[in-house]
């Protein structure tokens, strides 16, 4: 059998870096060829290019996208340039090719009013300019990839290359004794390793004609808020979580609004033969063993006795 010759785009972000490691190395496909462009490789907003980029590919990954969501709310355009127009370029491409695509999107797409997990199939109500153009991208691979073209929607993105919260944490707990964390949004924090490995294993049931097009939510089962996440960082990483604080959204003022409520069902996943990913819980317990995360935790451990004997601000 002709080994699948896959185009990897986005491949220097954290997923797409992820998911180089997982088509060269990982449990996907080893013989599997593989072209990974980066943004100074691709840019996904010129058709042409787009075009010459996809052909001779079986299968596209797209991990490509404007992802500074309050740079969005004033230069909506540009992220939507990205985000949709880029979108449906690749899509187009696929179309006229043959391939396969599996595009990268968000829980931003909904307004995050819900108080159960949103289906796949739940109606989409953005809140902002980055989950407008994000949804674009998805309706146009929809439109033009209805059979062979599959949207897997993440949130919460955490993993060991770029920047992200966990790493976040982790880094401010070597210089304050105490953080205050949002308590009033509630999500499903994914390990982008682990996303990478579900994408490449979709990616494979697809070509071979065992999973369907349309609509995946990839997430980590269970739900959080970004204060239990980060205590719960704490905690795995030997500190103490009574660090952290919570605060409220409010509390913070940012240009794009996030969604209150950022859980999403996993039942689809079902139609490929695939269980959800795993709890959040149990795969933060894995990421943080990582040497990336290790390494941050234990320069906060070594940080944490002399953080703690300096006196609270204001008080002698």
């Amino acid at each position: 059998m002709t080994a699948a010759r896959w185009l990897l785009t986005g491949a220097r972000g954290m997923l797409g870096r992820d998911l180089l490691a997982e088509l060269t190395g990982g449990t996907g496909d080893a013989a599997a060829q593989v072209t990974a462009l980066g943004r100074g490789d691709l840019d996904i907003t010129d058709p042409e290019a787009v075009r010459a980029a996809v052909g001779g590919h079986d299968l596209v990954v797209n991990a490509a996208a404007w992802t500074d969501v309050d740079r969005a709310e004033t230069e909506e355009a540009a992220a939507t340039a990205v985000n949709g127009a880029g979108v449906r370029n690749l899509a187009a491409a696929c179309a006229a090719t043959g391939a396969r695509l599996l595009h990268v999107s968000t829980d931003y797409v909904f307004a995050g009013e819900a108080d159960s997990p949103y289906p796949e199939d739940a109606g989409t109500d953005p809140l902002n300019a980055y989950g407008r153009g994000k949804l674009a991208g998805e309706r146009a691979v929809a439109e033009l990839l209805p059979e062979t073209g599959a949207v897997v929607r993440t949130a919460w993105l955490y993993g060991e290359h770029g920047g992200n919260f966990v790493a976040t944490m982790l880094r401010l707990a070597a210089r304050r004794e105490t953080l205050e964390v949002v308590d009033d949004q509630a999500g499903q924090p994914t390990w982008s390793r682990e996303l990478a490995a579900r994408l490449v294993e979709l990616g494979r049931r697809m070509q071979a004609g065992t999973a369907p097009a349309g609509i995946y939510h990839g997430t980590a089962s269970g739900r959080t808020t970004w204060h239990g996440l980060a205590r719960a960082a704490f905690e795995l990483a030997g500190l103490e979580p009574g660090r952290i604080r919570p605060t409220t959204a409010a509390a913070f003022s940012r240009p794009a609004p996030r969604p209150a409520f950022s859980v999403l069902g996993h039942d689809r996943w079902a139609a490929a033969g695939l269980p959800p990913l795993p709890d959040w819980r149990e795969s933060l317990a894995e990421a943080l063993r990582r040497p990336a995360f290790a390494e941050l935790a234990e320069e906060a451990r070594l940080a944490a006795p002399a953080l703690a004997a300096e006196p609270a601000p204001g008080r002698a």
